[in-house]
């Protein structure tokens, strides 16, 4: 769902058919702060500053985020 025409009515329909964890997605990927987090977190692992697995689990842990397994 492209985040730039989230008020258009085909988007309001999608964010209603969502459950909960779809929804907390959604609206977390809205949030510039978190965006900005995003991008930083990528840009350390391809310059190599920091392993991948350590640099996301970090990002999860900053923004609440539990994946299921």
């Amino acid at each position: 769902m492209p985040t730039n025409f989230w008020k258009s009515p085909d988007s309001v329909k999608q964010l209603n058919d969502l459950d909960r964890s779809g929804f907390a997605l959604e609206f977390l990927r809205r949030n510039p702060e978190y965006r900005q987090d995003h991008r930083e977190t990528l840009r350390r692992i391809e310059r190599g500053a920091v392993d991948e697995a350590t640099a996301l689990s970090s990002l999860a842990r900053r923004w609440g985020l539990q994946f299921r397994s």
